[in-house]
């Protein structure tokens, strides 16, 4: 706990409250009263809330409709997995063993649910302004938000926004190959732009490697992704 804490720039008054937002509820057998999913619920709300004041304050020119955009980008599971991975916090979930032989450690599910889960944690422990502290180390500068850089959003949906510019264009997914045993399967994934392959990845599930595989389609267009 004391190396997570150095990681997350906080240390708690009450450790239970960070070991809750660890606890998976496999781990508990479901039970809601000791798992992470009510701290989760909590979390989401501080996160909505202190990224869209970040926003509101500091893009003072942009519409709302760009507002909504990117705080979406900044909000969703792609993005709060890749938050979660820069402080490492898969090594320190409670999983139940069959989560933990199938990869729960690394599912961005699971990551992206501890992570709004810490912020709760940290918000009922120190308050508003240590919560706020916390996400606003992950989010970039606002140079980098006015540069119109995309961030870890939900590419599928971006690569979609991109595309619709124009109506005649169609794009689709196809599973290409999945290998590996059935607890580890890695699955690749194209994106095709009428019928022609603009894109690949690989991901633990068919929605990761879709996603990656809108993510290789939107870099090689030219936009530049973290």
């Amino acid at each position: 706990m004391i190396e997570l804490e150095k990681n997350i720039g906080y240390v708690f008054k009450n450790r239970e409250l960070l070991k809750e937002a660890l606890t998976h509820s496999s781990f508990v057998n479901g039970d809601h009263s000791r798992c992470n999913e009510r701290l989760e619920f909590l979390g989401d709300s501080v996160l909505s809330v202190t990224v869209s004041q970040h926003l509101f304050e500091n893009l003072k020119d942009s519409p709302e409709g760009d507002l909504t955009k990117l705080r979406a980008a900044l909000v969703c599971e792609n993005s709060l997995y890749e938050f979660a991975k820069l402080i490492n916090l898969g090594h320190y979930l409670y999983l139940g063993k069959g989560e933990e032989h199938t990869g729960g450690r690394e599912r961005r599910s699971i990551l992206a649910d501890a992570f709004e889960a810490v912020i709760a944690a940290i918000y009922l422990d120190g308050g508003l302004d240590k919560a706020r502290s916390f996400v606003l180390k992950f989010i970039p500068s606002v140079k980098e938000l006015k540069s119109g850089k995309l961030l870890f959003g939900d590419y599928k949906t971006i690569l979609q926004e991109i595309i619709q510019r124009n109506p005649e264009e169609h794009i689709c997914y196809e599973i290409v190959s999945e290998n590996g045993e059935a607890h580890n399967k890695v699955f690749v994934s194209n994106v095709l732009l009428n019928g022609q392959k603009i894109g690949s990845g690989e991901g633990k599930s068919k929605k990761e490697a879709e996603q990656a595989a809108a993510k290789s389609a939107i870099e090689l267009m030219g936009y530049e992704t973290y």
